[in-house]
């Protein structure tokens, strides 16, 4: 007699996740349903089955109903990151925005209005909550003061990590025990379920913006939260009212992400990991920042000027976002946490020297030669500190070598 199925690889989930069915239907790529409406010859049917979601925010059974309520493209993207965040659900948005959005509006709605948090956030996250455009009330606090920060009506605490863009780690499993019974929400954007699945360390809620490596081409807009079916049926509610819905085409462009996301993950993270390496042996760099549990990310404060490095770039792109297939670099100060008050920006760390860098596909040599032709450009270096510089590079390189050969 046969045992319980093995738990399926994430590799296999992100391939075969949210299309399950498809081999059973003869198809092989998951369809795109663009329809904004669908035939109902049963209106009272089809009026219980509204009053129900309106109840509970359950997906209704049976076919769609309107496109602002659910689409059968998105539901199999949702279902698919549900699987790979190790949740019961999954609610996609327009946006990562709107999804925190609906997060707090749901909140809210309980009259629970205090968020406690830990800085830094990706900077629009930071203002949101900083600014009380959802009535919401923010507390800042480093993570040994979450528990003593609390108060009846905290309906939520946030944290991001690896955190942008200072990629600061925090202790998910520590943090959701000191929430006690207020929901955790962990941005996992940077690290993906490939590297951690914040759900498994005690974390109520998953926030992704689906932008970055979820979609990883640089290509579509998105948003999602990994939640319990709960939690879920809020979220699906505050959707349908507010209109933050995500395009079927979206979701057809998330889900094909997702089957990749593994590979691309890796790949990319490999790359970061040698860059920074290579990045902390040179001197025109005063600190190199690269998470404990690795990633796509790097971030490193320079010597000289950050402007200029950013102006030097040639085979990398200049942009904001990230976790495309392409390497991108920005200027926080400047660009994604410029809206956070300045002192306050650097207090998290967020210095004005500070380069983020979101690794890419590309070779590391092509990439390290227009990183090391910028960064030339960025202030001089004396004769006997390049000499030095380059002898601590070849070192750095030599030892990577060899790492790599006794893989």
């Amino acid at each position: 007699m046969y045992g319980a199925p093995r738990a399926r690889a994430l590799a296999t989930e992100a391939v075969h996740a949210g299309r399950d069915d498809l081999a059973g239907q003869g198809l092989h790529a998951p369809p795109i349903d663009l329809s904004t409406t669908y035939p109902s010859y049963d209106s009272r049917a089809e009026a219980a089955r509204i009053d129900a979601f309106a109840a509970t925010g359950a997906e209704p059974d049976g076919p769609p109903v309107y496109g602002r309520l659910g689409n059968p493209t998105v539901a199999r993207f949702e279902t698919a990151l549900a699987r790979l965040e190790g949740a019961q659900s999954a609610v996609a948005f327009a946006s990562g925005m709107a999804a925190l959005t609906a997060v707090l509006l749901a909140r809210a709605s309980a009259g629970l209005r205090h968020v406690v948090a830990v800085r830094p956030l990706y900077g629009c996250s930071d203002h949101l909550l900083t600014a009380g455009l959802l009535g919401s009330e923010v507390t800042w606090t480093d993570p040994a003061g979450i528990a003593d920060a609390l108060r009846p009506d905290t309906g939520l605490v946030m944290v991001e990590s690896p955190a942008n863009p200072t990629l600061a780690e925090v202790d998910l499993r520590a943090v959701a025990h000191a929430c006690g019974s207020v929901p955790l929400l962990a941005d996992n954007t940077f690290a993906t379920p490939v590297l951690q699945r914040p759900a498994e360390q005690g974390a109520r809620l998953v926030l992704h913006s689906a932008t970055k490596y979820l979609g990883g081409h640089g290509d579509v807009l998105g948003g999602v939260v990994a939640c319990d079916e709960e939690f879920a049926g809020q979220l699906r509610q505050i959707r349908f009212a507010t209109g933050g819905v995500l395009h079927p085409l979206a979701g057809y462009l998330l889900l094909r992400g997702l089957s990749t996301l593994p590979v691309r993950v890796r790949a990319a993270s490999a790359t970061a990991a040698e860059l920074a390496r290579r990045l902390t042996a040179d001197p025109r760099i005063a600190r190199v920042h690269y998470p404990r549990i690795g990633g796509a990310m790097v971030a490193f404060e320079v010597d000289g000027d950050p402007h200029a490095v950013i102006a030097g770039v040639r085979l990398i792109t200049p942009a904001v976002s990230l976790g495309s297939v392409d390497t991108l670099i920005q200027h926080p100060a400047s660009i994604s946490h410029r809206i956070v008050d300045a002192a306050e920006r650097r207090g998290a760390g967020v210095s004005d020297r500070l380069l983020r860098l979101s690794v890419g596909l590309e070779d590391v040599e092509d990439l390290w030669e227009d990183l090391d032709r910028a960064l030339d450009g960025a202030g001089p270096v004396g004769e006997g500190e390049a000499q030095g510089r380059r002898e601590r590079l070849e070192e750095t390189v030599a030892r990577s070598g060899r790492e790599a050969a006794a893989v």
